[in-house]
């Protein structure tokens, strides 16, 4: 026989204390995780406005997340309009017959280029050119198209005023064409009857073909010169070009009223 000493026999029964305390430790975590399992099933069950709210508060964090994330963004002052580092050139040739009022309103004309657009301006006398020019002070760098579209108007023969519109507004074009382009077979007495068509008695026709369509028109011999916008432009070419091909102003008076009355009720 195997003679077992009494602090093995102690050893063995801590051990076998130890195993059934665990396996009742074991049991009741399975029997609390049950419990646990059964109530969460019984809340989802009753309440289901719970988890709405839940899920509306999940939203707003989510929104707010968004929110920061948007008002950390960096930013940016707007950017500066930088001057021109080279110097652009508009050369504008000036006829004989408008070298006179040219040289009358050669204050009213070099006075908004130079105090407005900040640019340079000078009358060449020996190729009677008005020379533009881009300075250091020059900001806008649409100035110098600006400023020779308003000096090939007053060339033209547009007024100082309609002429300086162009200036002050982004909307105003120029357009020109000649008659013989609109019937070549004009010659002699027929361009002169069809220039006269155009004109009225008086200037009366292109009088009521500018108050009805919103512009100006100059009449330079066989050339047609408009000012207005795209729109007008268009409205009164076509009707210059009627009374050159030989419709009766009666009936161009009338289109050009049906015309005015729309504009009236766009306005």
């Amino acid at each position: 026989m195997v003679r077992v000493s009494s602090d093995e026999t102690t050893k063995m029964a801590s051990v076998k204390q130890k195993k059934t305390k665990n396996l009742k430790a074991t049991k009741e975590e399975e029997k609390e995780e049950e419990m646990k399992l059964e109530k969460e099933e019984e809340e989802e069950k009753k309440s289901p406005k719970k988890r709405k709210a839940d899920d509306e508060g999940e939203e707003d964090s989510k929104m707010e997340v968004s929110e920061d994330t948007k008002s950390s963004r960096p930013f940016f002052p707007p950017a500066k309009k930088e001057k021109l580092q080279q110097s652009e050139t508009r050369k504008i040739p000036v006829p004989n017959n408008r070298y006179t009022p040219l040289k009358d309103n050669w204050e009213k004309v070099y006075t908004p280029l130079v105090e407005h657009l900040k640019l340079e301006v000078r009358f060449n006398l020996k190729t009677k050119n008005v020379e533009i020019r881009t300075g250091k002070e020059t900001e806008d760098p649409n100035s110098i198209q600006k400023a020779a579209d308003f000096v090939t108007a007053f060339v033209y023969g547009f007024d100082i005023e309609d002429s300086l519109a162009l200036i002050r507004l982004d909307d105003l074009y120029l357009e020109t064409f000649d008659i013989k382009d609109v019937k070549q077979t004009l010659q002699g007495d027929h361009l002169s009857r069809a220039i006269g068509r155009v004109a009225g008695k008086g200037g009366k026709t292109r009088f009521t073909i500018e108050n009805a369509t919103r512009t100006r028109i100059v009449l330079a011999d066989s050339r047609v010169h408009i000012l207005g916008s795209y729109q007008n432009i268009q409205i009164a070419r076509r009707a210059i070009c009627n009374l050159i091909l030989g419709s009766p102003p009666s009936k161009v008076y009338g289109n050009l009223k049906a015309f005015a009355e729309k504009v009236r009720d766009r306005f």
